[in-house]
């Protein structure tokens, strides 16, 4: 494949961010986007709606549908799967964006944040791919993408934030089985994760975590993801694939264009 045209992709948390990021590129191909996400009002620190995103969308040429969807809850996702299937006629990629995060250590991780970020993360992903996976073997080219990392057993990813690693890594997990249980049924499942940081509204939320100078944009993400779903799904299943190196084997050389400030040292991401 060569492009995303007429294709349908249900994205979670395609509202803002990463996942309208994706939704963006795939629109340029005339793609149909399902943008599955929580915001129907504009947050005073988290800007982005799902009206706002599908209005760019179709800005960029393609067709978008706006779902109010909270990947916690099954019947939700059931309904989204249904009306995406009623409006395009199937879905043909799922990609799993939505997360939560706290960078909290032990003792102050509420269980209360403990349990959001494995019902968002690990289980919300899980039940997306699993509702979506019915339509996805009847499509021509399937893939599942999870924004998760590669995973490494290194105890200094759990020391202080262990319960969001464990959270992330649930969506890592996914891929690892699910990549190998639909092998041979055509489905390709991979995991995408991000070199640097990536600068987001949601990072921004998180206070001075990072500076947004030693940052790159979502386009990095967006870009490189488009060019592991237009890879033969049959040949390209089981990986976790890392932006920059996505973008390197496909003869990208100019990565100033992604940075928030060129030429500015850019801050690893987590897990690598």
């Amino acid at each position: 494949m060569s492009s995303l045209q007429g294709k349908t992709l249900f994205i979670t948390g395609a509202s803002r961010g990463i996942g309208l990021a994706i939704a963006k590129k795939a629109a340029l191909d005339g793609a149909n986007i399902v943008i599955a996400a929580k915001s129907i009002t504009a947050h005073p620190t988290l800007p982005g709606t799902i009206y706002s995103a599908a209005e760019e969308i179709q800005g960029l040429g393609g067709k978008a549908l706006a779902l109010q969807v909270d990947i916690r809850d099954e019947r939700q996702i059931t309904a989204a799967v249904v009306e995406a299937v009623k409006t395009f006629g199937g879905i043909d990629i799922c990609i799993n964006n939505a997360s939560a995060i706290s960078l909290t250590d032990t003792e102050n991780t509420s269980l209360k944040r403990f349990d959001l970020m494995h019902q968002v993360n690990t289980r919300g992903t899980y039940a997306v791919s699993q509702a979506c996976l019915p339509q996805l073997l009847k499509a021509d080219n399937p893939h599942i993408l999870n924004l998760a990392p590669p995973l490494n057993m290194d105890p200094k990813w759990f020391k202080n934030h262990g319960a969001y690693t464990i959270a992330k890594y649930g969506m890592s997990l996914c891929v690892l089985g699910m990549a190998a249980e639909y092998a041979d049924r055509g489905v390709a499942v991979n995991a995408l994760w991000p070199k640097t940081v990536i600068y987001t509204a949601a990072l921004a939320a998180l206070g001075d975590l990072v500076n947004k100078e030693n940052c790159r944009t979502p386009q990095i993400v967006a870009d490189s993801a488009y060019c592991i779903l237009t890879r033969d799904a049959r040949d390209c299943s089981g990986n976790f694939f890392i932006d920059e190196e996505v973008l390197l084997q496909a003869g990208v050389s100019d990565f100033d264009q992604y940075a928030v400030v060129p030429g500015k040292p850019l801050l690893p991401d987590l897990f690598l």
